[in-house]
């Protein structure tokens, strides 16, 4: 089953990306080759391109505190686990802490760091963090896996807080819709939206090797295309029906789109 997730919204499109290059770089960084580290590094360069892009500390905060107000006019309904409730709204409130508690902004040490600085200008230039470019770049990656290790926990400190509360958001705003079984007729579905509650995110789960899905959405429609890839021509549109799983998750309250 492959799942494919589109955002309705800059913000939430801020969030994919910062998930997504998060979770590659945690990965390479617990590989612990030299290459791998290369590409965590890389990864954690492009991080401070994203979060460069407006304040998304604010922008988190505002997030977590509406979650923890939401979640507490649950206390006391019967039909929800009270323990998982608790659980969930002290992690809210952790992450918002320790976010608050760094009065820096965002990637702002390692925006300080000269050297860190001086390898992602050469990330820019194809082939640029050659060892006849920067020797002092080859040098760190030949010292020791649990050296490299160390200078990422470092570095990350001060970023993990705002990519744990970004994985918490999007935990509960991939629980927040409901799955539907539809059927593509000849690759393509359109639904319309009632617009009462402004869709965030849309899932799309599908058990099939061909095809692919494309979507245009907006607050008013969902038009999903599904495409077979060749790997040499552009992608083709599937004529026959695909049966697939959708989910349009919204925010609990949301209202800014």
């Amino acid at each position: 089953m492959s799942s494919y997730e589109f955002p309705f919204n800059e913000r939430i499109r801020t969030y994919l990306r910062l998930e997504d290059l998060f979770n590659k770089m945690l990965h390479h960084i617990a590989i612990g080759h030299e290459v791998s580290h290369h590409v965590a590094l890389i990864s954690m360069l492009q991080v401070l391109d994203v979060i460069d892009r407006g304040d998304l500390k604010v922008d988190l905060l505002q997030e977590l505190d509406r979650h923890k107000v939401q979640l507490s006019l649950l206390q006391h309904n019967p039909n929800i686990d009270q323990e998982a409730l608790e659980s969930t709204v002290n992690n809210l409130e952790r992450c918002a802490t320790t976010l608050r508690a760094d009065h820096q902004k965002l990637g702002q040490t390692l925006r300080d760091n000269d050297w860190l600085m001086s390898v992602k200008q050469r990330t820019s230039i194809p082939g640029g963090v050659c060892e006849f470019d920067l020797p002092s770049y080859r040098h760190w990656l030949y010292l020791s896996v649990e050296r490299r290790k160390q200078d990422f926990t470092q570095w990350l400190s001060r970023l993990m807080p705002m990519y744990e509360a970004i994985s918490l958001i999007m935990q509960l705003l991939r629980g927040s819709g409901q799955v539907l079984s539809l059927v593509a007729h000849h690759g393509a579905y359109q639904q319309q939206l009632s617009g009462h509650k402004p869709a965030q995110l849309l899932r799309i789960e599908i058990d099939h090797e061909e095809c692919f899905p494309e979507v245009s959405a907006n607050k008013y429609a969902i038009n999903i295309r599904f495409q077979k890839l060749d790997f040499v021509q552009r992608p083709k549109g599937c004529e026959q029906d695909i049966p697939f799983k959708m989910i349009v998750c919204n925010f609990t309250g949301a209202s800014h789109n």
